[in-house]
């Protein structure tokens, strides 16, 4: 199910699903660890004497943002309670403090009696054992602990603080349900403590006029301790939840204007996902460096395990839009993460937690006998690369000196051992993570990485690395166009495997990701080969139904729907794959005529956002529906790099097209 709306700050992060309930709910760390465990946090409502759960039929349900911001806007209306809620959410963009902000509205034009109810079913760390939850008459709010995490729930409303209705009590044992079933008749029990699997329940009364509206805030304090949740409860309600929750607004516009993009040549549509894009992707990076994947928990009931890891390649690619969107302070302290990540011998290993520990793999270190590097080569390499486009936009040479040895030096030299007899990199996974060879985009990473090295040693004043770094890349690439281009095909291969004799057994199976060619190995947009190459994955992964897009690769079996009909469906279709088609048309324009050919693929892909913006990983190639986990960080940060290249190449090509006409003219 997809995560309509995320919400966070760097620290903690709140993920509501399309029903408007809260499914997840990371602190103190971006992807960790989630104390729900992805259980829902019912919602619900009891106006006089009537009740209904939010997930329940007879809601209409809008769940947006507010322009430009991480702040909710949701809206949801029961003709039978006759009540209109506005609901507005957010993490408040300094402390650790998840806000609501609930609006009841009366639809019957009489006085209401309105009780809002909250559940609360947390897994403290990410288990059950050994929790408390208690009543704090000091605070006048709930407290949920365990160990070093605590979490106070209060509200306010008609400047009165302290929870109204409140039940606690034990959960999944002996048959119990949890307290949420306690809400349902509109009073709850006000039990004072339980400790062990234990949830809570807590209620807010309002009084509504007829015709009116009535308002309650309520919040979501996170701590280390009961100390330090009631100081920062106290500053709350000093400060004042609305004022805190104006000034997070506020923060989150300036964040995503501040570069003051003149975006005026893509349509309204695209431009309000461009920032909305940015903004999604900020609550996907912890503020220790760590870019997560995604933080959608429910992907785990597929494979036991989930996408809260940082993998370097998509780090690297997320920081690239972060780079090209001015978010300078983000990529370094991704960069700043990936330097505590990496081997003493230059390369990283398969992926890694958001504190920087090595997380879980399914790559073996041994294959028939023989031991192995368990790694993705492209990872190594795309940090290298990234890096050095930081460096050309922000020549920040301070920031690179101390990274320059483990985050340059030592990888490039790496890769230059890790070679084949042909100058080939040698047989690594691939960044599907699903065949291990000699891949065509991680032999284009590798080239656009020991580029970026070498002018890196350039910068460095270290002429014997250039030398040798950019020979390397040289004889690969001469090594690529002669063992991996298949003549009779006239196009490359995805990947290579090595035979007992030493030579090639060639893998054509059309490959999205061979875009890197041209994207990252430097090959140019022009070149009859590349031609060649990107057509015929225009022409073989086109999902042909009317929901349309690209799939990574033919016969893709990850979350396949058809199996059949594989010559118009290949696989479901993918969001960075359909926009790496408008990034090669943009790159390769040269006209506004040929650039506005991207914007098939950029409408495409705000088609098929939710109308939060938020942007899945894949999507179901009858239905259109989200498939896998939503939203999908990379999505977000290829959908952002797509924008700011094609407002640049319009830029240019407006310029050069005014040239013309003014020499036509003298």
């Amino acid at each position: 199910m997809a995560r309509d709306l995320p919400i966070g700050n760097g620290d903690l992060l709140v993920n509501f699903d399309e029903f408007y309930q809260v499914r997840d709910m990371y602190y103190p760390r971006v992807g960790a660890p989630n104390h729900t465990l992805g259980h829902v946090q019912h919602f619900g409502v009891w106006a006089d004497g009537e009740f209904a759960w939010i997930d329940e039929d007879g809601w209409d349900r809008k769940l947006e943002y507010t322009t430009d911001s991480l702040v909710t806007h949701v809206t949801l209306r029961h003709e039978e309670l006759g009540i209109e809620l506005v609901c507005n959410d957010v993490v408040d963009f300094h402390e650790p403090v998840h806000f609501r902000r609930i609006r009841c509205r009366d639809l019957l034009g009489k006085d209401r009696d309105v009780r809002i109810f909250n559940h609360i079913d947390l897994s403290i760390d990410g288990s059950p054992v050994g929790d408390t939850a208690n009543y704090d008459p000091q605070t006048r709010g709930v407290v949920l602990y365990k160990e070093r995490s605590y979490f106070l729930f209060n509200e306010m409303h008609d400047q009165r603080v302290g929870i109204d209705h409140w039940a606690i009590g034990h959960k999944k044992i002996g048959g119990a349900e949890g307290t949420w079933r306690d809400a349902e008749d509109g009073e709850l029990g006000r039990n004072a403590i339980s400790q062990g699997s234990v949830d809570a329940t807590v209620g807010f009364s309002m009084a509504v006029p007829a015709g009116g509206e009535a308002e309650v805030i309520s919040w979501m304090a996170c701590g280390p301790s009961y100390r330090e949740i009631s100081a920062l409860n106290d500053r709350i309600i000093t400060k004042g939840p609305g004022e805190m929750m104006a000034r997070t607004e506020a923060y989150w516009r300036l964040w995503c204007q501040k570069e003051n993009r003149d975006c005026s040549a893509l349509p309204e549509a695209a431009r309000d996902l461009f920032h909305r894009s940015q903004l999604i992707l900020r609550t996907q990076i912890d503020n220790g460096g760590a870019i997560i994947a995604a933080n959608d928990s429910d992907i785990a009931q597929f494979g036991g395990d989930h996408y809260s890891y940082c993998w370097m390649r998509d780090g690297a690619l997320v920081a690239h839009g972060l780079i090209l969107t001015g978010q300078s302070e983000l990529s370094r302290s991704f960069f700043r993460y990936a330097e505590t990540c990496v081997e003493d011998d230059g390369y990283f290993l398969h992926k890694f937690t958001p504190s920087g520990a090595l997380a879980s793999s399914w790559h073996p270190w041994v294959i028939n006998g023989e031991r192995v590097l368990p790694i993705q080569q492209d990872e190594t390499a795309l940090v290298l690369w990234a890096l050095r486009r930081h460096f050309e936009v922000y020549r920040d040479v301070e920031f690179i000196k101390p990274l320059y040895s483990k985050l340059v030096a030592k990888p490039a030299e790496w890769m230059l051992k890790y070679r084949d007899a042909n100058g080939l990199p040698q047989q690594s996974w691939d960044l599907w993570e699903e065949r291990r060879g000699i891949h065509t985009f991680t032999v284009a990473s590798v080239i656009g990485a020991l580029e970026a090295a070498a002018d890196f040693a350039l910068d460095f004043g270290e002429p014997d690395r250039v030398d040798r770094f950019r020979q390397g890349a040289k004889e690969m690439r001469a090594a690529l166009r002669k063992h991996m281009w298949n003549t009779q095909e006239k196009r490359f291969a995805r990947l290579a495997t090595v035979e007992e004799d030493g030579s090639y057994r060639l893998d054509m199976t059309p490959d999205s990701a061979n875009f890197a060619l041209w994207a990252i190995g430097g090959f140019d947009v022009h070149d009859p080969e590349i031609v060649a190459e990107m057509e015929a994955i225009k022409t073989k992964l086109v999902v042909k139904s009317e929901v349309g897009g690209f799939a990574r690769y033919a016969r893709d079996y990850y979350h396949q729907v058809e199996t059949d009909d594989i010559e118009n469906v290949p696989g479901n279709p993918w969001v960075i794959c359909t926009l790496w088609q408008a990034m090669y048309i943009i790159e390769k324009a040269r006209s506004i005529d040929e650039l506005a050919e991207a914007l098939t693929y950029i409408n495409w892909t705000v088609a098929k956002a939710e109308d939060s913006g938020v942007l899945a990983e894949q999507y179901h190639p009858y239905s259109g529906a989200p498939l896998s986990v939503s939203p999908l960080t990379w999505s977000h940060s290829t959908f952002a790099v797509v924008c700011v290249r094609y407002l640049e190449r319009h830029k240019e090509l407006s310029a050069r097209n005014g040239s013309r006409k003014a020499a036509a003219v003298v």
